[in-house]
């Protein structure tokens, strides 16, 4: 098993379930099996499920792993700032919204 530097997890472009499960000590398995049920709050596993295949994709966010695997971000946190991503684009959309509406009136 490979073990990672903070500084070398920084400087990758891409890390792979089997990259983070090196640097974390755990199998890779566990990782795509944690990021699927949003138990381990290092990315985001994202399903692609369409009529011919059926698989998942993983985006790891380096600071995110790293601040994990110093036990400085719980999940509580990452739920945190999710819910309010969520609420900030929820809010985004309506303002959207309400401009096409405002736009469309105009053009009549």
């Amino acid at each position: 098993m490979a073990k990672y530097s903070d500084e070398e997890i920084r400087k990758m472009s891409k890390i792979t379930c089997k990259i983070a499960a090196d640097y974390l000590g755990v199998s890779s398995m566990a990782v795509s099996f944690g990021m699927r049920e949003e138990k381990l709050p290092i990315g985001f596993a994202v399903h692609n499920k369409d009529r011919y295949t059926d698989s998942w994709s993983y985006n790891i966010v380096p600071e995110r792993l790293i601040a994990y695997n110093h036990g400085k971000i719980s999940e509580v946190q990452v739920e945190g700032i999710e819910r309010n991503l969520e609420t900030i684009i929820q809010e985004f959309k309506t303002m959207k919204d309400d401009l096409s509406f405002l736009l469309r009136g105009k053009e009549d």
